[in-house]
């Protein structure tokens, strides 16, 4: 038996062991998704039990290092780990942008004392983060950002707005871009903060979607404060640790594509019944999951593939924008295909039947995935300069 092998076994007995039965169902909704915090939503006891049993072994971010907090896993046990959880329907026991963003570039460009701050809460699920990049004014041009930070000495004093800001009314604290200068370029001029989002001069004021939920905020900073010690790389540098961070969040957004949940097929079936063959009835709808599935699949398949690359040392660039785009679209395919499951009875806006009008409202809030990371557009003119090498039009 190889060490791997013995990793597989014992890994198997701890989950069995430790992961409770409620943890083992798929993800219903955003809402059923547990992201810790100091103020968490817990919509079961049963996530913080299972959140600080993985974190005790540095499991919540595996292949982060054992120093700040993770698993110090290397890329075949990091595999094997997601496939014991995926075999017995494990979910993930945080989600965060601390996770998925921020510790990425700190671990990158923070330093020391940042990561030993900042990075074993995030593992924790201590901390909230949010993520503080667009503005009113600027959206895919982001690097034309307003809100700026005026040095005071030993802080910095933050006024402007933020738009669209994910859960900042719930997030404890924010990794922001802001304008420490003006006289150069309007790239050279931004930097990256961190600061605390419960303190005075703060508001965040939540945005109604078509959806009816409320997940984004407009942001306001007046007078707000950052620590010196909470610049993040050198001043000026945060466009290039933004554009760092946006390829870990394009890969995020991305993952929505594969997330998770219901099969389709046995919805479909559930609904319309099988034939004697024990397939689905519908012949265009079954071609049209079998087709889901399949680019599912192969979408997995290569994000694993350049995973295992990312972790080798070569690095995700453009590779996040592909990514970004596909993903969007899955997650969009699928949404629709459960639409057209439930038929008309999915796009009631309540009702037992279709939980209270989730298909439909998901089916909604899939749309936002081809703006938000930045739009489909970006991405494909990304794909078409940086990995075709196509000339401008």
């Amino acid at each position: 038996m190889t060490d791997l092998d013995t990793f597989r076994q014992e890994t198997r007995e701890w989950l069995e062991a430790n992961c409770p039965e409620a943890m083992r169902t798929p993800v219903a909704s955003f809402e059923d998704i547990y992201t810790g915090g100091r103020r968490p939503e817990v919509a079961h006891p049963d996530q913080v039990v299972w959140c600080e049993r993985m974190a005790e072994r540095g499991w919540t971010v595996p292949h982060w290092p054992r120093e700040y907090g993770g698993g110090g896993l290397g890329s075949a046990e990091v595999k094997v780990l997601r496939e014991e959880m995926e075999r017995i329907g494990a979910r993930r026991p945080l989600d965060s942008f601390g996770i998925s963003m921020l510790g990425p570039a700190l671990l990158k460009f923070g330093n020391e004392e940042q990561k030993r701050e900042h990075l074993p809460p995030i593992c924790r699920g201590e901390i909230r983060w949010c993520q503080g990049y667009s503005e009113p004014n600027a959206g895919s041009d982001l690097a034309s950002l307003q809100t700026r930070a005026e040095d005071k000495g030993d802080y910095y004093e933050i006024n402007g707005q933020k738009v669209w800001t994910s859960y900042a009314d719930k997030a404890d604290m924010i990794f922001c871009l802001v304008r420490t200068d003006n006289t150069g370029t309007k790239h050279e001029g931004i930097s990256f903060m961190l600061f605390d989002m419960d303190q005075p001069g703060v508001t965040a004021r939540p945005i109604k979607l078509i959806s009816g939920s409320s997940p984004f905020c407009e942001t306001f900073f007046d007078n707000a404060r950052a620590e010196k010690r909470n610049l993040v790389g050198e001043l000026g540098q945060g466009w290039t640790i933004a554009k760092y961070l946006l390829t870990h969040e394009r890969e995020m957004i991305s993952g929505f594509g594969t997330a998770p949940g219901k099969s389709l097929g046995k919805a479909a079936i559930e609904e319309f019944g099988a034939d004697e063959s024990g397939r689905l009835r519908n012949g265009m709808l079954r071609q049209e999951i079998a087709q889901y599935q399949l680019d599912t699949l192969a979408f997995r398949a290569t994000m694993e593939r350049v995973g295992d690359e990312v972790k080798s040392g070569q690095g995700l660039g453009p590779a996040s924008s592909i990514f970004k785009y596909y993903g969007t679209e899955l997650n969009k395919r699928r949404n629709e295909l459960n639409v057209a499951i439930g038929g008309e009875a999915a796009l009631g806006w309540s009702g037992a039947r279709y939980d209270d009008g989730a298909v439909v409202r998901s089916f909604l809030r899939s749309k936002g995935n081809s703006i938000e990371g930045g739009t489909s557009e970006v991405q494909l003119n990304i794909v078409a300069k940086r990995v075709l090498g196509l000339p401008d039009a």
